[in-house]
């Protein structure tokens, strides 16, 4: 009897083994799943308009500590006198860096930069605080010739990191041409460039980190052959500027800016299906 057990076990452990290779063979490939479906980047251009706001200066070494209020200011477009004959990025440009996450719900996130340019518009401000150690209540001539200007012309420059949410709206039949709809919301530092004169004292210009926003974008994006999009934007962002430099001291000031942006993107799948 002990001599039969042994083939016996043998056998049977074989024909498992031979059993559980066919079941192995049989059962489809596992698909590699990607935690991000696809990536798209984008350049574009953008127009803004500004809300009024107050600027707080803080001279402490000159006595000063006042507040110009209900002041105006202007963007510098630049892609309107000339696009092609400059560098492209010395008009008002702006890119984006998505990733999406969830193709069924459409959840992603974007890195969201804007070059936008603040000018103070010449007008007549108002003035009150401590001026060389007085009090005052006053108006100022405020333009270049009267010694002052105030710039973020190089850049109020907004970049926000951004929940984004894109919705399907319509599609041809051979899906080539695709039209969605994208949510956009986040926060993130402002990066000023600073250029100003205050009664004839000019900064050191230069950019600096000086603050904070939020924003929030409806876009508009019409995909072509799958990988190239154009996409239209407005958006509404809140920035507050803190510890910005002026000659002496500091400056601080917050407004609310509405943009319209066109931008030429492409979208770069990771996966063989897209």
């Amino acid at each position: 009897m002990t001599g039969f057990r042994v083939p016996a076990l043998l056998l049977t452990f074989m024909a498992a083994a031979l059993s559980f290779r066919g079941f192995s063979q049989t059962q489809p490939p596992k698909k590699k799943k990607h935690f991000i479906k696809e990536v798209y980047a984008s350049w574009g251009y953008n127009g803004e308009w500004y809300t009024r706001s107050s600027l707080h200066v803080s001279q402490p070494s000159l006595g000063n500590n006042y507040t110009f209020s209900n002041v105006s200011a202007h963007d510098h477009k630049g892609w309107n006198e000339g696009l092609f004959q400059e560098a492209l990025s010395i008009p008002q440009y702006n890119y984006r860096l998505g990733f999406l996450l969830d193709d069924k719900r459409g959840w992603g996130f974007e890195i969201n930069f804007d070059h936008t340019k603040y000018i103070m518009s010449d007008q007549n401000m108002h003035i009150k605080g401590e001026l060389n150690h007085r009090q005052v209540d006053s108006m100022v001539v405020f333009n270049a010739n009267n010694g002052f200007y105030y710039f973020l012309n190089n850049g109020a420059n907004f970049l926000l990191f951004n929940v984004t949410k894109k919705m399907h709206i319509l599609h041809t039949h051979d899906e080539k041409v695709k039209l969605d709809f994208l949510g956009k919301f986040g926060v993130g530092p402002v990066i000023p460039h600073t250029q100003n004169s205050l009664f004839g004292e000019a900064n050191h210009q230069g950019f600096q980190f000086g603050g904070w926003n939020t924003g929030a974008e409806g876009s508009l994006r019409a995909t072509f052959f799958r990988h190239v999009y154009l996409e239209y934007s407005n958006k509404l962002d809140y920035a507050r500027y803190s510890g910005v430099n002026v000659y002496e001291g500091k400056a601080k000031q917050s407004f609310g800016t509405y943009e319209m942006i066109l931008s030429l993107g492409v979208v770069i799948p990771t996966n063989k299906k897209s």
